[in-house]
């Protein structure tokens, strides 16, 4: 029987994508990083060999997710006709091109499973509820079809069973929950799988398909994030797609490498900062027990135009429906540094963040600050964790590591009394030229790295100890390809290990931390460091 046969295509950084199968036109999508894809059954030729041709664009304009503009410099003296250039206005490179796997994979076309959603709860006594709904072709839609679900646990055995039924909720006696990595005494990235088994007439088998999934619960307090009802604390990192042999993409041994380094470090969680990233690596934190906040590529939005509202909120549907089952992801951040003191911020963001919260309840909505403050800012109350950068003793006041915690703990305290909301530093960190040694310390050295980490730290735990602090998370995991800037030296070299992922003194340095902190919560039998867990000695910093 002829089958169904699609191409799925995930690409990267391109703002417009078209694709063609032996010349006819198959699909287009707008919008990097996300999947799409289409029928191409009757593009095919069942006899010979097929072409598959892809265009992509990676022009950035003040609708596009991230936002950029095109200039045309008006000089005919020093620019020659019709010369032009883009315009970024974010701080990476703005790679293009096929960045994520383009597979052909065929169905029934009678019935198959087209979309999976698993969503979990932890009952007072203990239970855990898993909560399914399966769509797709022919099983709405009046075919004689039945659907059959088995949860399966991780030793292979049936936890749960039911029959002919497309939706429902099923109870886990005495579950293994989903927990973070360094949580004491439990196994940490925990999973069953929903096994989806479509039948039709004479038993006949349509489509199986087994989607992955975590139990556990996530919930926002005054003090932060608790998973499965045990305060969570980020020990983290900004990070980027982004290696010096093949610039952005997806790329498998690198992203091994990175978790590697990563639970080196005593490391928990990351940002996929600015944009998503490729499914496998959600799949891989998942397994790993890695904490995920999740990002749309909305970065740069400095203006809040309709049509861009209009795209913001298709992506952010694309977003939760490719990645809502996956339990490391645990918070959706809507956008990074937009322009929240602006007056149209709060309509615009209140769209944004409403929307996000209707198609997933189930986590907490938040979007990253930067370059604003607290008694300006006109979307922060929004969100319901507080996500901000900072660069004190870098962007301000360089060199001057002894103003960064009169600073930041100002500047927190501030945030906090007029939200009263948890606060993560999503971002800090310094340039820095692996080799380069001063004495004394000077910017862009590897000394000036550590102490001005050092004095963050000072910071944080001052923070932490009146319950204001909920995360930290170093600006940037690794050094990453920017724009040419004249303050740029070969790329952003924030990086704790450089693009290649050797360790700077900074890795060491906060490894100290990060170890330590994990330690102190392993002895405490929590899930992750709180406040109130935590003393900890500048003495095993240096």
């Amino acid at each position: 029987m002829l089958r169904d046969s699609r191409i799925e295509n995930t690409t990267c950084t391109c703002i417009l994508c078209f694709q063609w199968l032996n010349g006819k036109e198959i699909m287009d999508h707008e919008g990097g990083h996300l999947p799409f894809e289409s029928n191409v059954s009757n593009a095919l030729d069942w006899s010979g060999p097929n072409r598959l041709t892809v265009a992509v664009n990676n022009t950035l304009t003040p609708f596009t997710l991230p936002c950029g503009k095109v200039v045309y410099p008006n000089d005919s003296n020093n620019y020659p006709p019709g010369y032009f250039r883009q315009e970024l206005i974010f701080d990476f490179f703005n790679y293009a091109g096929i960045h994520r796997s383009v597979s052909l994979y065929s169905t029934s076309p009678t019935a198959y499973v087209e979309r999976v959603r698993v969503t979990t709860d932890i009952e007072p006594q203990g239970q855990g509820m898993v909560s399914f709904a399966v769509s797709g072709v022919g099983i709405q839609d009046g075919t004689s079809t039945s659907c059959d679900i088995d949860i399966i646990d991780a030793t292979g055995t049936v936890a749960a069973s039911l029959k002919n039924t497309s939706s429902g909720r099923a109870e886990i006696k005495e579950p293994q929950l989903w927990w973070p990595i360094g949580s004491q005494g439990v196994k940490s990235g925990y999973q069953y799988v929903l096994k989806i088994t479509l039948r039709g007439s004479e038993a006949r088998v349509y489509d199986v398909y087994r989607q992955y999934f975590g139990i556990r619960t996530v919930a926002v307090d005054s003090r932060g994030l608790q998973i499965n009802g045990k305060p969570f604390y980020f020990l983290g990192f900004g990070k980027h797609e982004d290696f010096h042999i093949f610039g952005r993409g997806f790329n498998l041994p690198v992203m091994v490498k990175d978790f590697n380094l990563m639970n080196w470090i005593g490391g928990n969680s990351f940002r996929t900062s600015h944009y998503p990233y490729a499914e496998e690596v959600l799949e891989y934190a998942d397994q790993h027990g890695i904490v995920v906040i999740d990002e749309s590529p909305a970065v740069g939005l400095h203006e809040f135009p309709k049509k861009t509202l209009e795209h913001h909120l298709r992506v952010m549907e694309e977003l939760i429906e490719r990645d809502r089952n996956h339990p490391s992801v645990i918070m959706w951040s809507v956008a990074n540094e937009p322009k929240s003191t602006d007056e149209n911020a709060r309509e615009y963001f209140g769209r944004v963040i409403n929307h996000t919260r209707a198609l997933d309840p189930t986590r907490p909505v938040t979007f990253v600050i930067g370059g604003s403050n607290a008694s300006l800012d006109k979307a922060a109350s929004l969100a319901d964790i507080l996500c901000i950068n900072h660069y004190f003793g870098w962007y301000s006041d360089p060199g001057h590591v002894e103003l960064i915690q009169r600073q930041l703990s100002y500047d927190f305290r501030q945030w906090s009394s007029h939200f009263r909301k948890p606060i993560i530093i999503t971002e800090y960190g310094a340039d820095t030229i692996a080799g380069l040694h001063t004495s004394p310390s000077f910017i862009f050295s590897e000394e000036y790295q550590v102490e001005f980490m050092a004095a963050y730290h000072r910071a944080f735990d001052e923070l932490r100890t009146h319950g204001i602090l909920a995360g930290e998370m170093i600006w940037n995991f690794a050094d990453f390809m920017t724009d040419q800037q004249i303050n740029r030296v070969w790329g952003n070299r924030k990086g704790i290990f450089t693009r290649e992922r050797q360790p700077k003194v900074a890795a060491h340095f906060l490894r100290g931390r990060y170890q330590n902190l994990r330690r102190v919560s392993a002895k405490g039998g929590v899930v992750l460091v709180g406040p109130e867990h935590v003393q900890y000695s500048y003495q095993n910093e240096i």
